[in-house]
């Protein structure tokens, strides 16, 4: 006689719903994949509402790929069971594991103080209205002759900062596993917490920075009837509200796993004299090109963008790497592993090299205190000398002053000694204004002054972080740490690409 299909059950004995806002500090692309509109990359609409969707699937994967990054490390593999197989499931061959946690889509929706947060109906009902979206345009660059690659202009789709996300997951828990179940959510919301999990495209490239402030948690115990009932009910008494999940999940310590090895640098910046990455007027009467901009808030902030600061740093890399190395060949693998590899459309399939993830993470950051002024150029006709026809235009970029500074933070996931090296090497060039950033730099735009950096070394929570300061002091520096250890970090790249 066979077992009744009813005692077969997950022996699930409680259901914890766990909700938080999921807000926007930078914009995000959150693409559907379609080519054939105005835009190159438009944003993924929910069809129903036409609001842009995040979708429950982008959401646990990113949560997934964290928590076994906290767990094992960046590009570790995973041990035979790991807390995140246990947590998310697993798919082996004909033989798989449900995941314990239901993820559900969420709609976006502008957050306050934003003009357009939400709107009265007749019914007094607040009715959320669609966020604001950014129209941003991108440009690969040759890196042989420093100017934009052919049919290699395209333009995407973001949402702006400041858009709200309502999130949604309910975990299912079962004695047998609660303890590792419960440690794996807090270890994964963790990074929602920190604002350590980005999401949507580029997000190497300061692009879908995220964090929720606040949590709230509905425990039901499925082994009393009362609170079964309860969650056939939707019924919320019991719901508690904290800015940290662990204690909302009933965890008397913080969970602290933590396997990743990183190099974190924070260096912030003089202007020396304007800044220029073009973007596309916004307002009427605008000149034709004026310095990139973002809203943070209520306000349009001149930032430096992710792609913008990661496309000179890749290109100096690269650079140095094929004068140092034994062979082009052999610092272009260097500069690939570090920046990810280059993949171009002459390349053909069977000499492609594997699609990977750039080990550098660069941030978008804001432009503090800048100077706008805006400027009237011509185009000057090498024959005659005299003005080109229709080449007159206008541009504002954004000028020095008191108090003007640039910041740069970059991140180094699993860095071997020589990459260390070699970014210690790039943070050179930018500290002496070798290394502009921006278009123009011919007409001597976008190089900076060394003001300060800090320089930190983590290596998992066991490890205490290994720090350097290096603060700018008159024509020399000042550095607190083991200066001698950045040094073997710079020889460390020499004999890598040299032997």
């Amino acid at each position: 006689m066979s077992t009744p299909r009813w005692l077969n059950s997950r022996q699930i004995e409680r259901r914890i719903v766990i909700r938080g806002d999921l807000i926007l500090e930078t914009p995000a692309r959150l693409g559907n994949g379609d080519t054939d509109g105005l835009v190159d990359m438009p944003l993924l609409l929910d069809p129903l509402q036409g609001m842009p969707l995040l979708t429950g699937a982008s959401i646990a994967g990113a949560l997934r790929s964290y928590l076994q990054q906290r767990e094992v490390g960046y590009w570790a593999k995973a041990e035979k069971d790991p807390l995140t197989k246990t947590l998310f499931g697993l798919q082996e061959g004909d033989n798989g594991k449900q995941s314990w946690l239901i993820v559900d889509d969420s709609l976006g929706v502008s957050a306050p103080p934003l003009e357009t947060a939400a709107t009265t109906s007749a019914h007094g009902d607040e009715t959320p209205r669609r966020p604001r979206v950014e129209l941003r345009d991108g440009v690969a660059i040759d890196p042989e002759t420093r100017t934009a690659a052919e049919k290699k202009k395209y333009d995407f789709e973001a949402l702006q900062a400041g858009t709200r996300f309502p999130l949604r997951l309910e975990l299912l828990v079962r004695e047998k596993e609660r303890d590792k179940v419960l440690r794996g959510v807090a270890l994964a919301l963790q990074g929602l917490e920190r604002g350590e999990i980005p999401i949507g495209g580029r997000k190497r490239r300061g692009l879908g920075q995220c964090r929720v402030q606040g949590w709230e948690v509905i425990d039901y115990d499925l082994t009393d009837p009362q609170r079964l009932v309860a969650w056939l009910d939707g019924d919320e008494s019991g719901k508690q509200e904290d800015a940290r999940i662990a204690p909302l999940l009933g965890l008397t310590a913080e969970p602290g796993d933590d396997g990743r090895v990183s190099f974190c640098l924070d260096a912030t910046f003089d202007l020396d004299g304007s800044l220029l990455i073009r973007s596309a007027p916004i307002r009427k009467g605008e000149p034709d090109f004026v310095h990139l901009r973002s809203r943070r808030g209520n306000e349009l902030k001149s930032i430096v963008s992710g792609t913008s600061l990661a496309g000179a740093l890749r290109a100096r890399a690269l650079r140095i790497a094929r004068t140092v190395a034994a062979t082009p060949d052999k610092g272009a693998t260097f500069i690939d592993d570090m920046f990810g590899p280059h993949i171009s459309d002459n390349t053909s399939v069977e000499a492609r090299t594997k699609p990977a993830a750039s080990r550098l993470t660069v941030a978008e950051t804001e432009i503090r205190n800048p100077l706008h002024l805006v400027q009237t150029r011509v185009k000057i006709d090498r024959f005659t000398g005299g003005a080109f026809p229709t080449g007159l235009f206008s541009e504002e970029p954004v000028f020095s002053q008191a108090g003007t500074r640039v910041c740069v933070s970059l991140d180094l996931q699993g860095p071997c000694d020589g990459q260390i090296g070699l970014l210690l090497l790039l943070l050179k060039d930018l500290w002496l204004g070798d290394l502009p950033l921006g278009g123009e730099s011919s007409v001597g735009r976008g190089r900076l002054k060394g003001k300060e950096a800090t320089l930190t070394y983590r290596q998992g929570a066991a490890n205490t972080p290994e720090t350097w300061t290096i603060q700018a002091n008159g024509a020399g520096l000042t550095i607190v740490g083991d200066a001698d250890k950045l040094q073997g970090y710079v020889d460390a790249f020499i004999e890598q690409v040299t032997t």
